[in-house]
């Protein structure tokens, strides 16, 4: 794909949405973490269900290792895979209270060293709760950058490197939340939503449909993203 193709696919959607952000409840970046965590193989609607219920009474590290693993579960346990959940939570509050005071830190190892903190939850945490240029790849980003041509890779890995290097510095802080949103609400794995889609013309999938996105009725996954 060639630079000036993918400038305007960035330039497009960051017009329909010129502030995106994640689906997850959070106001904190303790709370936020907290989060990415437990939304691993879980929807952010179960989570932000979870976490209303949660941090009104724990959302520090402190607090929620006082819970402990089963007072944790209590709280979790709609979300799948909450037992290991809450032991990597548990024991990942007692590393932030032992090692960073408490704060959640702004670097990718102290973060990869945290249990159940893998590469793409450390990318999530550094842009969006530090604002950091890191492109965290899940399997919407991933279907949508082999997709549309922006970054073709048959890792998870190897389209994020291309991601970080080919997107326009001006759109790199907020362009993992774009390719999200549309992944999520537009260019959907079974379905996607061609007829609907903003960037179409400058994508370069050969499968293309004329197919709408049921519950989508016209709306692109940016401008939808904002309405939430």
């Amino acid at each position: 794909m060639n630079a000036d193709k993918r400038r305007e696919i960035f330039r497009r959607l960051r017009e329909a949405n010129p502030h995106p952000t994640t689906e997850l409840e959070y106001t904190t970046p303790f709370e936020l973490l907290v989060a990415v965590v437990l939304s691993a193989q879980s929807t952010d609607k179960g989570v932000n269900r979870a976490t209303r219920a949660l941090f009104p009474v724990a959302n520090t590290p402190a607090a929620i290792h006082a819970l402990g693993e089963a007072g944790l579960a209590d709280y979790i346990k709609t979300i799948g895979l909450y037992k290991s959940k809450a032991r990597h939570l548990i024991a990942a509050t007692r590393m932030l209270l032992d090692l960073h005071g408490g704060e959640v830190p702004a670097d990718r190892a102290a973060l990869e060293a945290l249990p159940g903190v893998g590469r793409k939850t450390a990318n999530v945490i550094l842009n969006t709760a530090f604002g950091q240029a890191t492109m965290a790849v899940d399997t919407h980003i991933f279907r949508v950058a082999n997709r549309t041509g922006l970054a073709r890779g048959k890792t998870v890995l190897e389209v994020e490197k291309k991601l970080v290097k080919t997107t326009p510095a001006e759109f790199l802080v907020d362009a993992h939340h774009w390719l999200i949103l549309h992944g999520r609400y537009v260019c959907q794995a079974r379905k996607p939503g061609c007829g609907i889609c903003i960037i179409a013309d400058l994508c370069e999938y050969k499968l293309k449909t004329t197919s709408t996105v049921p519950g989508a009725a016209r709306k692109n996954s940016a401008v939808e993203a904002s309405n939430v």
